[in-house]
């Protein structure tokens, strides 16, 4: 009986308790219960959720030292989220916390809420939705507190955050005004302060009233008490002086991060330092000081995670106090760091390349700045302007390698035999120490791994060795079984892929065969010769020596080879880069090596020049009266002995040649193009217009022979001027354009819209034609079609088209002569045919008209 009584009595007093906690009933107990059940249960979670949220935010996003610091780390995507979509699942989780808060435990009675938990509920939504990067719903949970719960005690917050979702949506100005209004009519304390006036200052660097800015962060860094925002803020407010200019005023705000220390993160501390680091005075400050506080940043343990940023800040400072090599040495340590800062690689290797440039080392340049932009980004115009310094650069590197390696087979070539054994033999001794050395290498590797392998047998698998794996995923002396790993391997790699390849370069559409490198077309290299050796070869020097080039051929070839590059890199030095010295030390040069007479000429005029800017006013006069003398007849002594001419234009220049010769292209004299170039080409080999005149023939020869000869035309440019623009554009034409040209297939004329009727003529008088074009054009004017065009193009050497464009159908085509009236019928008598425009290219392109006439037969 007692028991009975129990049960009934605790069913009763939870019945009780369960009414009176409905969310439609107003008392004190479903007040507090709801209250309490949000505060500790669903929004304990959700606002778990959302700081675990942000700091994997804040994990990923990765600052960009370069330019100005965001108040906030935040990295905004310019993907579009949907709803149900979200990026991170804490602020999912977060966001279905508050809404769950909401839907269960809100007290909407008579139109007001009852639950004072509610508000924080609509706030921790609007944060998740705005961390999401969705601002428009974050602004609508963010409004509905403001329009519900006006006497909140997160009213502040709620219109700080309503600003914050402003500013990501680019509404500064409206988010300014707001920010304004709320810090003069709100006494606001503490973290609302600081969130408020941080926020303010971001809408101010966005709208580039920077002086606005940075009194907000003064504000904002004295009132925040969390030091990981102070030392941002001052950084950031440091970074804004520099903007202004106010240097001093920006080494305060660097120094303020600087007392923080082990307050604020350490990177902070590193960036302010290299921020005063790049302010310092070098005429007026202590550089002594400098560079000791620079050497005590580099030694303290601390900041080895950051060495790559403190090296490159030495190193400029090693630049800008004159010491290129110590600055050199700096660089690359930086570049030897492991860092994620791209830009930073970017600007040691750009630095690097300008200081070869200017030591007229063009090839390491090049290479420096192949560096530089693969750590910059392609869309960007730094990037733009070091692709164009880098292309600059590519004749220089691309005819210093000729040189290089044409100069070292002909210093073979002029040895003595003594003097061939004499150096092939010290060759092989050093080739010798190199392969004992690997030898002694590989040893100790094979010796290291039976040690190795002996230990886990004796001891097992230690727990203390997991984790420890070296990068090939072996043990750290286990010697690697990685392909790359493998010194030999790699070596013998080389040798077989330029035993099949030869030497080419890492590009793009590096199997074509231009991609061969240069300077040893006819010769091999060492690495060729070491690829092909058996091991006797490998340490007889007279194996060596009979791959030394002896022919007349071979020889005559590589000289011819290298006397133009020198005059090329002339050219270039001079015209490109206005080395003056190194323009005349190349020509000399190439004067010296007993050139083939086409280069003579050119070389001495172009020497000419040169002794006249640098004023070596007695060569210069040598150099005249030697071409003068010598070469009476030629165009460089006409100018020189009127010089007046140089200033005006010459009608015997290649440029005005080539114009000429362009004006006849455009009027299909395709016969004349082709014999004109020829003997242009060869009058002025060595020219820069010379490529030109090589493209210029490539296209008459395919408007006259079509697609095969026209195709071994552009490859043949392709090849021999590989790094002129023609030769460029030919390589283009090559590789993208010829593929599409090469389908012989006709289509069906019934089918296109766009036809012509054709009239043949073999080898007609200009007479004749001229007749019967005017004939043809009366007789269209007198007929009822309209937009009719009629022009003329030649077909072959014999065979000359005269086309009637403008008609549509294939059927209205082949009725064209019917539908004259008969008088004008009886005027042209002229057989024709008709043809598609498409199915008329492919017989222009290939040539292939009888083809096209045998199938058609119309």
């Amino acid at each position: 009986m007692k028991t009975f009584l129990k049960v009934i009595s605790v069913v009763a007093i939870t019945a009780i308790f369960i009414t009176s906690c409905s969310r439609k009933k107003d008392s004190f107990v479903s007040r507090n219960f709801h209250a309490v059940a949000t505060e500790y249960n669903t929004l304990y979670n959700g606002y778990n959720a959302l700081q675990e949220g942000k700091i994997t935010l804040n994990e990923s996003y990765k600052d960009n030292y370069w330019e100005i610091l965001p108040i906030e780390r935040m990295q905004v995507s310019d993907e579009v989220i949907l709803p149900g979509e979200s990026e991170n699942e804490n602020f999912t989780r977060a966001e279905e916390k508050a809404v769950k808060a909401i839907q269960k435990h809100s007290m909407n009675i008579k139109g007001k809420e009852k639950n004072p938990q509610i508000d924080e509920a609509y706030l921790l939504l609007g944060k998740a939705r705005y961390f999401d990067q969705r601002f428009v719903p974050a602004l609508d949970a963010f409004n509905n507190i403001l329009n519900k719960y006006p006497t909140s005690d997160k009213i502040n917050q709620v219109k700080i955050w309503k600003e914050k979702a402003n500013i990501r949506l680019e509404n500064e100005e409206l988010a300014i005004k707001n920010l304004k209004r709320l810090l003069e009519e709100e006494e606001l304390e503490d973290q609302d302060l600081a969130d408020a006036a941080s926020m303010l200052a971001q809408a101010y660097i966005n709208t580039k009233s920077i002086d606005s800015a940075v009194t907000q962060l003064e504000i904002a860094s004295n009132a925040t008490k969390n030091n990981d925002e102070r030392g941002r803020f001052r950084f950031i407010q440091g970074q804004l002086y520099n903007e202004l200019g106010y240097k001093d005023s920006a080494n305060i705000a660097f120094d303020k991060v600087i007392e923080l220390h082990r307050k604020t993160p350490r990177i902070y501390l590193i960036a302010a330092h290299i921020g005063k680091a790049k302010n310092f005075d070098f005429e007026n400050q202590d550089k002594l000081a400098f560079h000791e506080l620079l050497t005590d940043l580099e030694e303290d343990r601390e900041n080895r995670p950051y060495l790559d940023k403190i090296y490159h800040q030495i190193a400029q400072y090693h630049l800008n106090n004159g010491s290129d090599s110590l600055a050199v040495e700096y660089f690359n340590k930086s570049l030897r760091e492991p860092s994620e800062d791209k830009r930073l690689k970017a600007r040691s290797y750009e630095v690097l390349a300008e200081m070869s440039f200017n030591n007229s080392l063009y090839k390491e340049a090049g290479a420096y700045y192949d560096s530089t932009l693969t750590n910059l980004e392609q869309s960007t115009k730094e990037f733009r302007v070091v692709k164009r310094k880098r292309d600059n650069l590519e004749d220089v590197i691309y005819y210093e390698n000729i040189v290089q390696v044409d100069d070292s087979i002909m210093n073979l070539v002029g040895m003595s035999e003594a003097q061939k054994l004499k150096f092939f033999t010290h060759y092989i001794d050093i080739l010798k120490a190199k392969v004992e050395a690997e030898k002694e290498k590989q040893e100790i590797i094979e010796r290291n791994k039976g040690l190795v392998v002996a230990d886990k047998n004796s001891k097992g698998n230690r727990p203390g060795l997991q984790g420890s794996l070296n990068r090939s995923g072996g043990l750290p002396n286990q010697a690697s079984t990685f392909y790359f790993y493998n010194p030999t391997t790699v070596s013998f790699g080389k040798n077989e892929f330029i035993k099949v390849w030869g030497d080419r370069q890492l590009e793009d559409n590096w199997r074509w065969s231009n991609k061969t490198s240069s300077g040893l077309n006819n010769t091999n290299t060492i690495d060729d010769v070491l690829a092909t050796a058996s091991e006797d070869e490998l340490y007889d020097p007279e194996f060596y020596i009979s791959k030394i080039p002896s022919t007349e051929k071979e020889i005559d070839s590589i000289t011819k080879e290298r006397n133009y590059a020198y005059y090329q890199l002339g050219l270039i030095y001079k015209e490109k880069f206005k080395e003056y010295d190194l323009a005349k030390t190349k020509l000399q040069q190439l004067l010296s090596n007993n050139p083939e007479e086409r280069l003579v000429l050119p070389a001495k005029y172009n020497l000419y020049k040169i002794y006249s800017v640098l004023e070596n006013n007695d060569e210069a006069e040598i150099a005249k009266n030697d071409i003068i003398t010598n070469y009476p007849d030629s165009r460089y002594a006409t100018i020189l002995m009127n010089p007046e001419l140089a200033s005006t234009k010459d009608e015997s220049s290649p440029e005005s040649l080539y114009k000429n010769l362009y004006k006849l292209h455009e009027k299909q004299e395709y016969v004349e193009v082709i014999s004109k170039c020829d003997e242009y080409i060869n009058m002025f080999d060595g020219d820069a217009m010379v490529a030109k005149f090589e493209l210029l023939k490539a296209n008459a020869i395919g408007r006259l022979y079509g697609y095969e000869p026209y195709a071994k035309a552009i490859n043949y440019v392709a090849l021999n001027y590989p790094n002129d623009i023609e030769g460029k554009k030919a390589e283009n034409i090559s590789l993208n354009m010829l593929p599409k040209l090469a389908s012989k297939e006709f289509v069906d004329d019934t089918l296109e819209k766009n036809v012509k009727a054709v009239y043949m003529f073999n080898n007609p008088k200009e007479e004749e034609l001229n007749t019967f074009i005017t004939t043809l054009n009366e007789v269209i004017g007198n007929s009822h079609f309209k937009n009719i065009v009629v022009s003329t193009d030649v077909y072959d050497l014999d065979t000359l088209l005269v086309l009637v464009h403008g008609l549509e159908y294939i059927d209205e085509a082949k009725m064209f002569n019917l539908l004259f009236k008969e008088e004008d019928r009886n005027k042209v008598k002229k057989p024709d045919f008709v043809i598609s425009s498409s199915n008329y290219q492919i017989v222009q392109i290939h040539k292939n008209l009888d083809e096209y006439l045998s199938i058609n037969n119309n």
